[in-house]
């Protein structure tokens, strides 16, 4: 990567974190006039699109899957195939509905774990409050769980 490369990575990245909502800065609506090339090209980012984009070599590590990642694929498997939501509808969720902090700070399977909540508590199979009560329950009998 050439050194000015990642200066100008650095003032993009600040520049979409600045149009971030997770930032609450107060922002106004420019006019078309007023939108330079930057901005037009932050505005229209999403998250999960870095294809193109400059960044340094990250090392490939084989990495072995956790139980509950495959828990998490295996109920998410079930749920399309039950009919609960479409491939399509799924990587919406996973990817493109969550915003880039969300996107950045969660792990693959927490997403697709998420995705599911949120699908489940939009087309009403479960409540909000069915759904936190059962999370609750389940971390405290994790938490009683004497072989931790």
């Amino acid at each position: 990567m050439s050194s000015t490369a990642r200066p100008g990575l650095m003032r993009h990245l600040d520049l979409v974190g600045q149009l971030q909502p997770a930032y609450h800065q107060q922002t106004h609506a420019p006019y078309p006039d007023e939108i330079d090339h930057s901005r037009f090209r932050a505005l229209l980012r999403s998250a999960h699109d870095v294809g193109g984009e400059a960044d340094v070599p990250i090392p490939w590590e084989e990495k072995e899957e956790e139980q509950w990642e495959a828990n998490t694929f295996a109920t998410c498997e079930c749920l399309a195939w039950r009919g609960v939501w479409c491939a399509e509808e799924r990587r919406r969720r996973h990817n493109v509905d969550l915003g880039q902090t969300q996107y950045l700070a969660l792990p693959y399977y927490g997403r697709w774990l998420l995705g599911a909540a949120r699908i489940l508590v939009d087309k009403q199979y479960v409540t909000l409050t069915e759904l936190i009560s059962k999370i609750d329950e389940v971390k405290t009998r994790y938490e009683q769980t004497p072989s931790r």
